[in-house]
């Protein structure tokens, strides 16, 4: 009869503030990232500052979705789709 090996909890509590960590540091890139580059655009198109912060929202949006697809996806600490980050 083979024996099931389960992590310590202090272990899942690391791994879980590790991939909290990872994902949030993603989203939040993400969102500075689409915001800058919503107001670039939108500057020279006399555009909203609001749209730049909703073209940011919804790249934040699409970073989180891809981030817990990638935790789906594969048991690991990274909210990346790459093998073995």
């Amino acid at each position: 009869m083979s024996q099931i090996h389960l992590p310590d909890a202090e272990t899942v509590v690391k791994t879980a503030a590790t991939y909290g960590r990872d994902l949030l540091e993603r989203v939040l890139a993400t969102f500075l990232q689409a915001f800058i580059g919503g107001i670039v655009v939108t500057t020279p198109l006399d555009g909203s500052m609001w749209y730049a912060a909703l073209a940011g929202g919804v790249g934040a949006a699409l970073a989180l979705v891809k981030g817990l697809i990638a935790r789906v996806r594969d048991v690991t600490n990274s909210a990346s789709l790459a093998k073995g980050v």
